[in-house]
């Protein structure tokens, strides 16, 4: 492939993928969360009972940057702080009841989301676009 080809490529993905940000915030705006906040709260309601070490884990950030987030979620009351039942010293974050409902809203929402872009392609690009974007993931 012609450098110049693979540099247009690269710059056509970039935007893709600052585009799908961008909607990612505005589909957010209604309940005013952050894509970091939003995947937060899908981590601890997928796993409930969720250590501030593993919430840490599964966001790429550091333990305090954890706590932070923790903090926010629990300021808006999606997030509830617990003993963890295997060892006193430590907590465990579960959702709310308020919390488990803002993340179902959110996830109707990305998927309606998603299927209005994908909307764009017809059946067979969107498998052509599902089996280059697995491949480019996997590198």
């Amino acid at each position: 492939m012609p450098e110049d080809d693979a540099e247009a490529l690269g710059e056509l993905l970039v935007r893709a993928a600052r585009g799908q940000r961008r909607r990612w915030r505005d589909t957010l705006a209604p309940w005013d969360l952050s894509p970091h906040h939003a995947r937060a709260l899908r981590v601890v309601t997928d796993r409930a009972g969720t250590r501030l070490s593993d919430l840490a884990e599964a966001l790429h950030i550091a333990p305090r940057s954890a706590t932070e987030v923790a903090d926010a979620l629990q300021a808006r009351g999606l997030v509830e702080r617990t003993p963890d039942p295997t060892d006193r010293r430590a907590v465990v974050l579960t959702p709310t009841a308020r919390g488990r409902r803002v993340q179902q809203e959110i996830a109707a929402a990305r998927a309606a989301d998603n299927r209005d872009l994908f909307a764009r392609l017809d059946a067979a690009d969107r498998a052509a676009l599902a089996r280059i974007l697995r491949t480019l993931a996997e590198g």
